[in-house]
């Protein structure tokens, strides 16, 4: 573009007849706007010469993008990495599987956790319904896996279970939960099957008594099994709901804030939701909570195995096994 005021300067001098400047005032002015004059041949080889070396130098391109050369390497090596490690537990799971195979028997269920030092009053699991499963797979999936633990949980004599399903779509076939660890129990025991109880937050319980030979077998097996359904809505929700409910009870006078306690508030969560579980089994990869009830999970033990997917049996005699070696300081 040319510039208005060498424009005017240029036009001037053209209407004197080329006499306000000068022939090198007017070269000076023109310069600016005429075309680089051709380079000699060996100038041109030179030029690419140069090019050339800063297009394919190897320094060069280590100096301006060493960045991206280490993060290169460091991605190369940690993908390396987790493919060994999970290569390395798909092989370790392989082989517990069948080692540890429990065969629908609660005996060799029972046989595998009796010498433990100490085993969990309440289990807790976290299971994830397949959303991306059709034609209702992925809710028969989620019972069968409920069905599975509970019957582990019977056999090894553990008596409260509950199972948090974040969508709260477990909680919504409570009859069918109910009909399917029913069939399982009965699967495993036979006609010794122990019963079962199961319920959730605001949700009428559905019971099952213990078949009558199990009621005539003196021994110390478990006679009955308290199943609890939970969902995202008892997690944070049921906290904020009681902080309301006790907020404007005493605004209006009906209680003290001294009596406001960790104790009252233990208390409340654990009547209307459910007591501390010892023991949070988690079957995926990672340790995700998913919304997990928060109050309830203080003290618990959580245990999880690195890279599974599923639920299986290796995991949930793993967590025994970790619960049983844990050391409760209970915050000392």
């Amino acid at each position: 573009m040319f510039k208005p005021r060498d424009i005017e300067t240029y036009r001037r001098d053209e209407k004197l007849g080329h006499k306000l400047l000068t022939p090198e005032e007017r070269i000076r002015l023109l310069k600016p706007y005429l075309p680089s004059p051709p380079l000699h041949p060996s100038e041109q080889a030179n030029r690419r010469a140069m090019e050339n070396e800063q297009r394919l130098g190897v320094r060069r391109l280590i100096k301006r993008h060493w960045h991206l050369l280490v993060f290169t390497i460091v991605h190369a090596i940690f993908s390396l990495y987790i493919r060994i490690r999970r290569a390395y537990h798909q092989v370790v799971n392989k082989i517990s599987s069948v080692y540890l195979h429990h065969h629908r028997a609660p005996d060799l269920i029972y046989n595998d956790v009796k010498d433990l030092r100490r085993l969990p009053k309440h289990l807790s699991v976290i299971l994830n319904l397949d959303e991306d499963a059709r034609g209702g797979t992925g809710l028969a999936k989620l019972i069968e896996e409920a069905s599975d633990i509970a019957a582990w949980c019977a056999s090894a004599r553990i008596p409260q279970l509950s199972i948090y399903e974040k969508t709260g779509t477990l909680k919504g076939y409570l009859p069918r939960v109910h009909r399917s660890m029913t069939q399982k129990l009965a699967a495993y025991f036979g006609p010794n099957t122990p019963g079962i109880g199961i319920r959730a937050p605001h949700c009428p319980s559905i019971e099952t008594a213990q078949t009558l030979a199990a009621s005539r077998i003196e021994n110390d097996g478990l006679k009955h099994l308290s199943v609890m359904i939970l969902s995202a809505e008892d997690g944070r929700d049921s906290i904020v709901d009681l902080t309301k409910t006790l907020a404007d009870m005493s605004q209006r006078g009906k209680i003290s804030t001294s009596d406001i306690t960790i104790e009252l508030v233990d208390a409340e969560l654990s009547e209307s939701v459910m007591g501390e579980p010892d023991l949070l089994l988690l079957f995926g990869p990672r340790v995700e909570l998913v919304g997990y009830p928060p109050w309830q999970v203080r003290l618990t033990e959580i245990s999880h195995v690195q890279d599974n997917e599923g639920v299986n049996y290796q995991v949930f005699y793993r967590g025994l096994l970790k619960y049983a070696g844990a050391q409760m300081r209970w915050g000392r």
